[in-house]
């Protein structure tokens, strides 16, 4: 039996985690094997990574509904047919961007009842300079929660490797001083300085994850303790699948739109002091022409991984929100700001799916 290796991707929102596992998937496609992606959420089937992911060319699968912590019997099933169906070398999973505690339900479980089967890779924490300043001697307030900062902590602990990603935006001495800092928190770990949008460096993770195996280190991060109950109290999810079309059948600019509706939630987090570390936004007109954005924080730029090229009559749009800021009152702000949005561009709007909620909102299952 083929014994192929797994890997989780572990980081904060918009550390660049699923960007990282495609260039991953890139290189080692290219020089040494066969990769394979599965994205993972606790929403319901309506995950922007997956769309976008897919149009990369990757072998892409989702768990979606809870986190891989709890669907044992589905990651493993999901691994199964990717090692069989698709020849994978080594199948790449993350975990949702609040999500700590897979080193111990995940990588522990795996290796006691699976491990004749699967080959541990080194548990790969993915941080950006932005949220790492936060735990920093620094304590920056970037409009994020201080209880936040536990989990960002807890994921450093978990690492057999970390990937300090977006060095694009740093010069030498600012990537630099964020390495130190790593290495100084993470002692023994190797850490490496990349951008996984560029592409930079990703040779040398690649080639680390193929050789090493996983350190399966026991850490107690405190997992269900007073902090983690905190940090998991500020945050909450949002999803919503739509489709929107002209009129009269003209054309219309989908990048326009995106922009607007971002400003839209943008301007409706700011006065409540909400924030959203991470909004992310798939939409497709013709065939091959589609565009992803992202948000990383009302006081961020919008960024786009890709826009859309050309005019279209009509749009499927997904929207994936993780904010830290109460379900009650961000639902009617994402409901606002896709109204004013379809009005401004003059679009009808047909809604198929929403779901909003928070990790600790009563009634949620």
């Amino acid at each position: 039996m083929k014994k192929n290796k797994f890997m989780i991707v572990s980081g904060f929102l918009g550390a660049g985690k699923t960007t990282t596992m495609i260039a991953l998937a890139d290189y080692i496609d290219k020089n040494m094997g066969k990769a394979a992606i599965i994205v993972n959420d606790l929403g319901a089937k309506n995950l922007v990574d997956a769309e976008y992911t897919a149009t990369t060319g990757c072998s892409v699968t989702e768990i979606t509904g809870g986190c891989i912590c709890y669907q044992i019997d589905n990651l493993i099933d999901k691994l199964r047919r990717l090692r069989d169906v698709q020849n994978a070398d080594i199948t790449m999973s993350d975990i949702h961007g609040f999500g700590v505690g897979a080193l111990n339900f995940v990588y522990h479980g795996l290796h006691e009842k699976f491990n004749e089967e699967f080959e541990l890779a080194p548990f790969l924490v993915i941080v950006d300079p932005m949220r790492l300043r936060m735990i920093m001697p620094e304590k920056a307030d970037i409009n994020l929660p201080e209880e936040i900062a536990y989990l960002l902590r807890s994921q450093l602990a978990e690492a057999d490797a970390v990937a300090l990603n977006k060095i694009d935006l740093l010069d030498e001495g600012e990537a630099g001083k964020f390495v130190k800092f790593l290495e100084e928190t993470c002692p023994g770990v190797p850490v490496f300085a990349i951008s996984a949008k560029q592409k930079k460096n990703i040779a040398e993770i690649a080639e680390h994850v193929m050789s090493h195996t996983a350190g399966l280190k026991t850490v107690d991060i405190g997992y269900g303790g007073s902090d983690f109950i905190v940090a998991e109290s500020k945050l909450c999810w949002y999803n919503r699948r739509f489709f929107i079309k002209t009129w009269d059948g003209g054309k219309i600019d989908g990048n326009a739109f995106i922009d607007d509706f971002i400003e839209g939630v943008r301007s409706g987090l700011a006065p409540k002091k909400r924030n959203i570390p991470h909004l992310k936004i798939f939409a497709a007109g013709g065939e091959d022409d589609f565009g992803k954005a992202s948000l990383l924080g009302v006081g961020c730029k919008t960024e786009y991984d890709k826009k859309i090229e050309n005019l279209h009559d009509k749009f499927r749009v997904i929207v994936n929100g993780r904010a830290a800021c109460e379900s009650r009152l961000l639902s009617p702000i994402m409901d606002e700001a896709l109204e004013k949005a379809v009005t401004k561009n003059g679009v009808e709007c047909q809604i198929f799916f929403t779901e909003c909620f928070g990790m600790m909102d009563e009634g949620k299952s």
